[in-house]
């Protein structure tokens, strides 16, 4: 069995329709961790280091995608194909990466465009690695929106 990471519930049941029995199919609902509001969430003297936190909400999405990797044969990264899809692709892998669920298993990524049955099926077959720079540009625009945008929220 492979478990898919799509971002939304509609999307999540609609692909697994599309891919069958074989396929574990689950929602991370956007974002699964984020960097908490608290002062040093991001430390510009630490080459930028960030801390990242899950709330309630993201600790159970990530408790049942952790629950199902664990018995599967591999992961499939399905994000959507822009940077915030990407870096959802990357906390995931982080994540399981910390909680020792992927072990040997093999890690894909896979985008589509539209949500039908050819091109869910077409992106299956061409998987690749995360664009890390796709997920560094994500990084730098939230240091920035963390560092930049709490300080001029006041104002």
């Amino acid at each position: 069995m492979i478990v898919v990471v799509v971002e939304s519930p509609a999307k999540a049941k609609t692909i697994n329709k599309y891919l069958g029995s074989g396929y574990t199919v689950l929602a991370s609902y956007g974002h699964i961790r984020d960097l908490p509001s608290k002062d040093g969430s991001v430390e510009p003297d630490n080459d930028f280091a960030m801390t990242w936190e899950a709330d309630a909400k993201g600790a159970k999405r990530i408790g049942d995608i952790v629950d199902a990797v664990k018995g599967a044969d591999g992961v499939i990264l399905a994000t959507d194909p822009d940077r915030e899809g990407e870096a959802i692709s990357w906390h995931v892998l982080e994540v399981l990466q910390k909680k020792k669920a992927i072990k040997d298993k093999t890690v894909q990524r896979v985008t589509f465009n539209a949500i039908t049955k050819a091109s869910v099926l077409d992106a299956m077959a061409h998987p690749r690695d995360i664009d890390m720079e796709l997920v560094e540009a994500y990084l730098a625009r939230r240091a920035l929106d963390y560092l930049v945008g709490f300080t001029l929220s006041p104002v």
